[in-house]
């Protein structure tokens, strides 16, 4: 009887102990559920993460500006050149040769005309000068080395080019330089400024390019007879009354006959250099019945130079006198004509080769 009676007990507590299990199970799953959300949404565990996250990215992007200014003030072009001839880095002290071709460029002038500026006006001038002379140049694959006051000094040096294509780069380069500054003084009239004028000078040959300077200020630079020769063509353009002065070795590297239109304009010696050396102006961006002047009398123009080398005054005065009966505007001419003058009447050495020191 006993039995009987204790039997179902041990079934009813089972049946408490299940239902007990259960409701426990159910609410440990929503606990452990909320927890899983909190812990998800939980400011201190997600900040961690964030913030390397957030650091990895301001530090990107702060690396990406430092090589943006860097660019700017070492031109990318100095850079793959080193890499060129086996340098990744742009240490102190490193030098490489080649030859490339050299342009230089400065506002006639200029020192009249930002006489009449503020120097606020003279920055902002200036700056929108150099921002318009800065696309022809890249353009033509070149780059600007230095700003010198009003004057770029710009290098051509395609990576994979020949040396023809780094000379026409550099005179093709010149002619969108003439170019430009005819839209830029379109501008100006707009504004009621003045007109400028600019004269460019190029030569190629053998450079030095490496990095000169201290621990904590290096520059970039590029240095040889040829940047010189480039330097003093360019101060030449207003002697001769042109706008572009090259080298005769410049013509030649680029192969211009056919491809560019120029003449004889001297045979001088430059100075800070003994040798002489011809000079050209190229004159493919002017009007087309000036050219046609130009390149009429310029085989007259060369035989009077000729002529002059050998001091016979009076064939070298005929033929400049010719060239001047073709074009009677020509500056060249007349300016040859005035030299004849000069020379012969003046107390030449022995060992004269003919040429002009400017």
């Amino acid at each position: 009887m006993l039995a009987q009676v204790l039997q179902p007990i041990p079934l009813a507590l089972l049946g408490i102990i299940a239902i007990y299990t259960i409701v426990l199970v159910v609410l440990l799953k929503k606990i452990l559920k909320n927890k899983a959300v909190e812990f998800a949404s939980s400011p201190a565990t997600n900040k961690p993460s964030d913030t390397a996250d957030s650091s990895f990215e301001d530090k990107a992007d702060e690396a990406m500006r430092l090589n943006q200014t860097f660019r700017k003030f070492v031109p990318k072009q100095f850079v793959d050149h080193f890499a060129k001839h086996g340098s990744d880095t742009l240490e102190l002290g490193r030098a490489d040769e080649d030859e490339l071709a050299i342009l230089f460029s400065d506002i006639r002038g200029f020192t009249g005309l930002s006489e009449n500026m503020t120097p606020q006006e003279l920055m902002n001038f200036l700056n929108s000068y150099f921002l318009r002379m800065n696309d022809p140049i890249h353009q033509n694959s070149g780059f600007i080395d230095k700003f010198i006051g009003d004057a770029v000094m710009a290098l051509f040096d395609r990576p994979a080019g020949t040396n023809t294509d780094k000379a026409q780069d550099a005179i093709r380069a010149a002619l969108g330089l003439r170019e430009a500054i005819i839209l830029y003084n379109e501008h100006r009239a707009n504004c009621d400024y003045p007109a400028v004028n600019i004269g460019i000078g190029v030569h190629f040959g053998p450079v030095i390019i490496g990095t000169v300077g201290s621990e904590d200020r290096m520059d970039t630079t590029v240095i040889g007879d040829a940047v010189n020769i480039a330097f003093r063509l360019e101060a030449l353009a207003p002697k001769y009354f042109t706008d572009i002065v090259v080298s005769a070795e410049t013509l030649k590297q680029a192969n211009a006959d056919g491809v560019f239109k120029y003449r004889l304009l001297d045979w001088v010696r430059v100075k800070g250099r003994q040798t002489p050396l011809e000079i050209y102006e190229v004159i493919d961006h002017q009007a087309d019945e000036v050219k046609q002047l130009k390149l009429a009398n310029a085989e007259f123009i060369k035989l009077g130079i000729t002529y002059r080398k050998l001091q016979q005054w009076d064939q070298a005065q005929q033929s400049f006198q010719r060239a001047i009966e073709i074009s009677p505007s020509d500056t060249l001419a007349k300016h040859h004509l005035f030299q004849c003058d000069v020379l012969m009447n003046s107390d030449l050495p022995k060992d004269w080769d003919g040429s002009i020191l400017l």
